[in-house]
């Protein structure tokens, strides 16, 4: 059964890597083709076909009811729920919402933002609004976020937000017994009041109600560092735990009733069922819960019916059950955390000889899933925790027998006796202070995490086949040889450019600008885009990730040429971590902690035989914060780039009368192809011919605006703009220009 379950799931992740949906046509073609051969007993091959069958027909389907072109942009009344638990930060809350009724044709689900909205938005109520909406739309970068994806993964056809707050009317709320939603946002609000650390209540949250939106920055960097990240996502181990203390409580109460009509183990499982079904509701039925319940469903299903059913067969029912209700979850990071952990564990339980010691067998447990998950992690996040098997052997069980239990039953009497549940969350938070300051130590330890570039799919499947192999029952031939299959993933590799050559990154910031340029043993960051929110901002999010998919682990120079949000925004995310040994700006005082300097033209140095030069501004600075950006020319052995900054006409002109040569084959758009820079004396001057425009697609700034393109094509030039193109990689080759769009190459159908 496993082998055609997993033959079904390889069939849904098969279809993931096409850039297009296969027709209708195509698709009934394929589900015949698996017919016939189920009728032959090709079963591995057939069920194949009906997982790419499934996934296609399930995609196509969500995909015929997106956003119409025609729409976006548009103002539109629609009625409809929220869904789930609404998201707030300083300035707004952000929440799903169902559509039930509107005057076009829209995707079912929307994720809208509203901006200081004059009520309380809260789950389970019914709204009128008008709204603006747009396809999904983010940026594109390797080893990046893929937004897109993300919204794709959720059902979320379109984004947008409220428009003309006052015309807003709340139509109803639904009562607590009416949605589970409105449950979860009930116990939330109640939450809120307590008088506990800011730290525990994010994580109290997160453990009872499954809502991570409270969780710090700083909190999650210290999850990840220590490997206990997975604590924060109410998946097996709790339910688990829940649902055996539940089956054991009743077991036990049962056998002490006089009555005889149903067993105690009967009894205790449908309990233990119960229990589990709430705790999940309880967190949304997110992946990792909906796979721990059909486990925890089937395994008391067994009691109750009085069968024996293998551990692997339960695990393939949970994992056909979850793909089958839906197939996209493959697109989610926790789905393989979480199914693979589970594997491990039972791979190592299953079929072994002889009894060991319990505090042994829990060490082992930890090093399994920690040896298990290791290749996953460095292919999604590029980072490992060395001091997870530590971490995990006190968190596990503190968490697991401790806070778990408490949080859980302070939260059920919260609505009833709110003073006993005020006592159980002080022990709570004391208890979770302890561990917080544990991990702390930990992952200040040195070493403590090491990050590493994203290996190859076949490096994953081959160390992965090295994990089981040296987790194999003693006896078996050659397993220590797994050693051999993981070292692929030690030897990750990523080309540099030779000497004398440079690689330039322009990345897909959205509206702002950041640039890597890579030489053979060299790494230069010129700005590092905007800043949104303490927790989210493109130092952290884009540059950050690129640096460490492109196994660069230091930046030998930073430059941020002057001092706008979409510039200077992510520096001092991306200096926390990875820090830069020199910081050139044009405003050395807003990063004076860095010991910043000041950039000037004349400043130059050269790496690996190429050569870099600092053309502006002049030591007597220009009139206009854009005019003084810090303008960086990089000369190659086969050709030059242009990195402008927000420069205008000023400094522009500066740049013609000062510059002995500004020739260069491939510029940067000045000012995000603002019309009032790359004027056509400039142009003139550099004689480009590629340009590359760091715009967001769209922007409310109109860039890059319709006169700069026109100037562009009267040139002749070759233009690529990073809102549709994504991250642009430019290399010369033989003396010309080659400019690889990251969109382009590893797009997907869900990506616009």
């Amino acid at each position: 059964m496993l082998l055609s379950v997993l033959s079904f799931f390889l069939g849904i992740v098969s279809l993931q890597q096409w850039a297009v949906l296969p027709s209708v046509w195509s698709l009934a073609s394929v589900f015949f083709l698996a017919l016939v051969l189920l009728y032959f007993k090709q079963k591995r091959v057939a069920f194949f076909l009906l997982g790419f069958v499934w996934a296609g027909a399930f995609s196509g389907y969500f995909l015929s009811h997106s956003l119409m072109p025609d729409l976006q942009g548009e103002e539109l009344l629609i009625k409809g729920d929220i869904v789930g638990l609404p998201e707030y930060n300083d300035r707004r809350v952000r929440f799903d919402f169902k559509v039930t009724h509107a005057a076009v044709s829209l995707p079912d689900k929307l994720r809208l933002s509203w901006y200081y909205p004059p009520k309380i938005v809260s789950a389970g109520q019914t709204w009128q609004f008008f709204v603006k909406l747009k396809a999904p739309n983010g940026t594109l970068n390797p080893g990046g976020f893929d937004y897109e994806k993300w919204l794709f993964a959720r059902h979320i056809g379109a984004t947008g937000y409220i428009r003309k707050a006052g015309q807003a009317k709340l139509l109803t709320t639904q009562a607590i017994w009416q949605n589970i939603s409105v449950v979860r946002q009930s116990l939330l609000d109640l939450l809120a009041q307590q008088k506990i650390s800011a730290d525990s209540l994010a994580l109290v949250k997160a453990l009872t109600l499954g809502d991570r939106s409270s969780l710090s920055t700083s909190q999650w960097q210290v999850l990840a560092q220590s490997g206990t990240a997975h604590l924060m996502a109410i998946s097996g181990l709790h339910i688990g735990l829940v649902a055996g203390m539940i089956y054991w409580l009743a077991f036990q109460c049962w056998l002490r009733i006089p009555y005889n009509s149903y067993s105690a183990p009967q009894v205790a499982a449908v309990c233990s069922f119960l229990a589990a079904l709430s705790y999940a509701a309880l967190a949304g039925f997110s992946i990792p819960t909906q796979r721990a319940l059909v486990m925890v469903s089937v395994f008391m299903l067994t009691i109750l019916l009085r069968r024996h059913v293998k551990s692997l067969d339960i695990f393939a029912i949970a994992l056909l059950v979850v793909l089958l209700i839906d197939p996209m979850a493959v697109l989610s990071v926790g789905f393989y955390l979480s199914f693979l952990a589970v594997f491990c564990i039972i791979y190592v339980l299953s079929g072994r000889l002889g009894r060991e010691n319990r505090f042994l067998s829990s060490l082992k447990l930890h090093f399994v899933v920690g040896l298990g998950l290791l290749p996953v992690l460095l292919f999604f996040f590029q980072q490992a925790s060395l001091v997870s098997p530590v971490a995990n052997f006190l968190a596990i069980p503190i968490v697991s027998f401790l806070v778990v239990p408490l949080a859980l039953f302070a939260v059920a009497l919260l609505p009833v006796m709110p003073d006993s549940a005020a006592f159980l969350l002080q022990i709570v938070d004391s208890v979770l202070q302890f561990l917080w300051q544990v991990l702390v130590f930990l992952v200040d330890l040195p070493l403590a995490s090491i990050v590493w570039p994203q290996p190859e799919l076949w490096q994953i499947v081959v160390a992965m086949l090295g994990v089981f192999l040296l987790l194999a029952p003693r006896g078996i031939p050659a397993r220590y040889m797994g050693f051999i299959f993981i070292l692929p993933l030690i030897l990750v590799h990523k080309d540099k450019p030779a000497v004398g050559m440079a690689s330039v990154t322009l990345l897909d910031v959205g509206q702002g600008l950041a640039v890597v340029v890579e030489t053979t043993e060299h790494t230069l960051v010129f700005d590092t885009g905007a800043r949104f929110s303490d927790s989210f901002d493109m130092g952290r999010n884009v540059v950050l990730p690129f640096l460490r998919y492109q196994q660069i682990n230091r930046i030998d120079t930073l430059v941020i040429s002057h001092a706008d949000n979409d510039h200077i925004g992510g520096a001092q995310s991306l200096l926390a971590g990875m820090p830069a040994k020199e910081v050139l700006s044009s405003v050395p005082e807003q990063l004076a902690a860095y010991k910043a300097q000041t950039c000037y033209s004349g400043m130059s140095w050269q790496w690996d035989r190429v050569k870099f030069r600092l053309l502006s501004p002049p030591k007597l600075a220009l009139k206009g914060e854009n005019d003084n950006s810090c303008v960086l020319k990089i000369e190659t052995a086969q050709g030059s780039f242009l990195l402008t900054g927000d420069i205008e006409k000023t400094a522009e002109a500066f740049l013609i009368e000062q510059s002995d040569s500004l020739s260069a084959e491939v510029l940067i758009a000045p000012h995000h192809g603002s019309k009032t820079s790359s004027s056509a004396g400039f142009l003139a001057a550099v004689k480009p011919s590629i340009i590359l425009i760091p715009a967001g697609a769209p922007n409310r700034f109109g860039f890059p605006h319709a006169q700069v393109i026109d100037r562009y094509n009267k040139i002749g030039v070759e233009y690529f703009i990073t809102g549709d193109a994504g991250a642009l990689t430019a290399n010369f080759y033989q003396g010309k220009v080659e400019v690889e769009s990251y969109r382009e190459k590893y797009r997907r159908y869900w990506n616009r």
